[in-house]
């Protein structure tokens, strides 16, 4: 029986778990250049040099707005475009798991979290929802567009 390792993290109160080794590193939240007229796409972080977009999950799964008073965590995913940070709010454990524990996703789950979940894991003591990494990053924003923000970023012009 394989296992599977899972970071795993909260959003709004759910937990979400995405496979180890698409995770780059986890970090406390850094300060961004905003992304203006995007709403998921939060901002641009520069991280020790490398300049990666950081996408907001609450905003993604269609989540009332962060509290202003917690600042979020950086989760750095590796993806085809490179460096991608998705801002959560709470880093939990790695947790292993089994394909006993698998279910398909839920019919009566919503449809921003059906879009951007492969299934769930049952926990001893809650639901893990897997997170499709590549669905989860994908905004519908052409790169294009982000990278001439990254551009101007990385030269010094500011918004």
């Amino acid at each position: 029986m394989a296992m599977r390792q899972f970071c795993t993290f909260r959003v709004g109160g759910e937990l979400f778990g995405i496979g180890v080794e698409r995770v780059q590193e986890v970090i406390n939240y850094q300060q961004m250049t905003p992304i203006p007229f995007s709403s998921a796409l939060r901002g641009l972080i520069n991280l020790r040099g490398q300049i990666i977009v950081a996408i907001d999950l609450r905003t993604r799964l269609q989540m009332e707005e962060r509290p202003a008073d917690q600042a979020p965590m950086n989760v750095v995913l590796r993806s085809e475009e490179g460096a991608v940070s998705l801002l959560v709010d709470e880093i939990c454990d790695v947790v292993n798991v089994t394909e006993q524990t698998f279910e398909a996703v839920p019919v009566t789950m919503r449809a921003a979290f059906k879009e951007i979940i492969s299934g769930v894991h049952k926990l001893d003591k809650d639901l893990m929802l897997v997170l499709d990494a590549q669905r989860a990053i994908d905004v519908g924003v052409e790169m294009s567009e982000v990278n001439s923000v990254e551009h101007a970023v990385s030269h010094g012009v500011s918004n």
